[in-house]
């Protein structure tokens, strides 16, 4: 697992020290071994942290004539079938990323195809001058890219790394705050930066000269149908032993991330029956019962006999907030990186590779708003409003968002919606409504429009696997374990487990209030039974109470900013309501504060090198 970064110009060569300065911006991506190479008009740097090849894997790598040179972040699993098939080549080393200039020289850009994994890699063709900069299928490893001033392009892993360039502009796109404070992240190909771009999950971008080709390489296609139920939960079983199997392989110690959800249990219980020494497991929990699932994971490290660590967050949130606004360079206002952060972290004092359950959801239909989502269309309108209503009336509904109460409430007013509504509804933090009374005349951008999905459950699985996998979860989960240096692994987003998981009939997607139904059924002989029969519960966190007591202080004083861009009556309105208990806007409140703290460590850093 590493860090990329680069520049290429097409009319002069790039300033070697200008991409040193972009690696020290993320040496903790690849703390083992860091280079800057120049090629001509194109200058390559990485930085490299050693899980497999550890004596052997110096970056950039090249093909036998020097003229193809590769740097690669990320894993292909598949390596050793792609060495095999290149018998005709001479590539150096054990590991994966020597392969890629070969796979190019016979494949051409489209290369990537051919490999299984996770990766965003960049490939130098000195005989042509062409730049390909391509993404996994999925995007569980970061890409971005911009243009420059004066026409050069600059890549790399993290913004942190681009912010080093002296003349890269740092204009907020306040069209893209206004989709983050819709969905707690900026979707598609966007930044928060104008200018900066994303190479979107399944693409290549194909750069010659002043010109950029963005191509598509993957969409999802859903498996070929099984004939019997019987048959679709042996394919979901070994599907998914084969995926954590791949993800076994490491020349460093390996762990294992344990919420005690049922999509990390089952991952930790394939790793134990796969592995001959006992697994390391590492779960966070809280002081308050309503947010800890320590007990639950306890359960699975106990019948698999792994060497268990616990991690309790204490009550001095804020000291962490920093670390967390210095690690991430996008607004993210997903509560869930905190704990993710710190679990990270305290895996990485024992591992140096964890493989966690991320996808679980979106390949096998777990999130409530899929079983919501069918529901509603079941509700009469009218009664649906009428029945919100009354239950937003009862001040338990307002101020509780995990209550049955609040559920019901939420419920009712996605199903008083219309099919193209409804998972706005479901996925918005800040309402249009509310976004409209939060922006200041002078500052109100163009409200972002949310893409409806196809009203069946796979629609949702495939508008989920676009926008908020990429967008929030693979986001949060990378930036959260390489800011420790921790390679992270996700079996359940292995691509062909995904079109395994689109293809199955909705009866073994969700079915009443279940949602998981193959994955929950092909495992349940493997989970206690107290994990097995959980229903979805999500990783919170209190942010009710923290921003009533441990951080009421320090968001009163963060939001006291004014940037004018916010209607300062509104923000001062949500602190109060919030405080006096009348309402609970703590998700709210912490996409603010985070987009505030973004904004002070990124945007109005000062730049560290001179042209």
């Amino acid at each position: 697992m590493c860090g990329i970064a680069g520049l290429y110009s097409p009319t002069a060569a790039p300033n070697p020290e200008l991409v040193d300065a972009m690696r020290g911006a993320i040496v903790h991506r690849g703390p083992d071994e860091g280079s800057t190479d120049a090629f001509g008009r194109c200058v390559l740097g990485h930085q490299r942290l050693k899980v497999i090849d550890l004596d052997t894997g110096y970056q950039p790598v090249s093909n036998e004539a020097g003229d193809v040179v590769a740097v690669f972040n990320g894993e292909a699993y598949n390596f050793r079938a792609l060495r095999d098939e290149l018998g005709g080549h001479e590539i150096r080393g054990t590991g994966d990323t020597p392969v890629l200039p070969h796979l190019y020289e016979e494949s051409g850009s489209r290369f990537v195809e051919r490999l299984h994994g996770m990766f965003a890699l960049a490939l130098w063709d000195a005989s042509r001058e062409r730049l390909v900069l391509a993404r996994d299928r999925l995007g569980k490893k970061p890409l971005l890219w911009m243009r420059l001033p004066d026409g050069t392009l600059a890549f790399a892993s993290e913004l942190k790394a681009l912010l080093r360039l002296p003349g890269l502009p740092r204009d907020v796109d306040l069209a893209a705050v206004d989709a983050f404070l819709a969905l707690q992240y900026v979707p598609a190909d966007a930044t928060a930066l104008r200018g900066v771009r994303k190479v979107p999950p399944g693409h290549i971008l194909v750069v010659e000269g002043e010109s950029e080709r963005l191509e598509r390489y993957w969409t999802p296609a859903p498996a070929e149908a099984s004939s019997s139920e019987d048959e679709w939960l042996e394919r979901v079983r070994s599907s998914v032993g084969e995926a954590v199997r791949k993800r076994l392989v490491a020349d460093v110690p390996l762990g294992a991330l344990l919420s005690g959800g049922i999509d990390s249990s089952i991952v930790v219980a394939l790793m134990a029956q796969a592995s001959a020494r006992p697994v390391r497991t590492f779960t966070v929990g809280f002081a308050d019962a309503r947010y800890d699932e320590r007990r639950y994971a306890r359960a699975v490290a106990d019948r698999y006999g792994t060497v268990h660590h616990e991690l309790a967050i204490e009550e001095d949130v804020a000291s962490t907030l920093p670390r967390l606004a210095a690690a991430y360079d996008e607004p993210l206002g997903d509560e869930a990186a905190l704990p993710t952060f710190l679990i990270a972290e305290q895996a990485r004092r024992h591992v140096t590779v964890a493989l966690a359950g991320d996808g679980g959801d979106e390949a096998f239909a777990g999130y409530e708003r899929y079983i919501a989502h069918g529901l509603a269309q079941r509700v009469p309108g009218p009664a649906a409003r009428v029945g919100a209503a009354a239950l937003w009336r009862v001040p338990a509904a307002r101020r509780e968002p995990r209550s049955p109460l609040f559920r019901a409430a939420r419920f009712l007013d996605v199903a008083g919606s219309t099919p193209r509504e409804r998972y706005g509804r479901l996925m918005e933090v800040f309402p249009l409504e509310l976004r409209r009374k939060l922006w200041s005349d002078a500052s109100r951008p163009r409200a972002v429009q949310l893409e409806p999905p196809r009203p069946d459950i796979a629609g949702l699985q495939l508008l989920d696997l676009r926008t908020y996998l990429p967008g929030d979860l693979l986001l949060k989960a990378d930036i959260a374990s390489m800011a420790h240096s921790l390679e992270l692994r996700s079996p359940l987003l292995d691509h062909e487990v995904v079109e395994l998981g689109l293809a199955l009939p909705d009866r073994l997607k969700a079915r009443g209030r279940e949602g998981k139904v193959a994955l929950r059924r092909a495992f349940a002989a493997e989970l206690p039974p107290e994990v097995a029969e959980r229903g979805k519960t999500g990783f919170g966190v209190p942010l009710g109470r923290w921003f009533r007591e441990d951080l009421r202080e320090l968001t009163r004083d963060v939001l006291s900013t004014d940037r004018g861009w916010f209607r300062r009556d509104t923000v001062i309105g949500l602190l109060d309501e919030h405080e006096s208990g009348r309402r609970d806007h703590g998700h709210r409140l912490w996409c603010l504060l985070m987009l505030e703290l973004w904004v002070r460590e990124h945007v109005e850093a000062p730049t560290l090198v001179t042209a």
